[in-house]
């Protein structure tokens, strides 16, 4: 989760592509040529509780979610994303890594 933040921080389109499951992953651009918003830090709600719970469930090690809040500002106007974001494990060029597949907002 911190690295695809770091990528939409620093706009980097090819990093979000690698990591996005194909099953889900958008034909259109991932971030506009124009977008005027500004990435001002992130928030991992649910890493300690993702520890927790991968030790205990070992038998859903190739799935799981990430709850986090990310702020930004766009024409000088704060926001925040609060999503729950869902992954999957799955072999990739002789390695397991995790892919984003989609995401819920908490409260919506």
């Amino acid at each position: 989760m911190r690295s695809r933040y770091t990528a939409y921080t620093q706009r980097n389109e090819a990093y979000l592509r690698a990591t996005w499951h194909h099953s889900t992953l958008p034909t259109e651009p991932i971030i506009g040529e124009n977008e005027p918003l500004q990435w001002r830090g992130l928030e991992v709600k649910s890493a300690l509780r993702l520890r927790q719970r991968k030790a205990e469930m070992s038998d859903l090690q190739d799935a799981d979610t990430v709850e986090f809040v990310a702020r930004y500002k766009i024409h000088g106007r704060a926001h925040r994303l609060h999503e729950v974001s869902r992954f999957v494990r799955e072999q990739s060029a002789g390695a397991a890594r995790w892919f984003y597949v989609d995401g819920s907002f908490p409260g919506k």
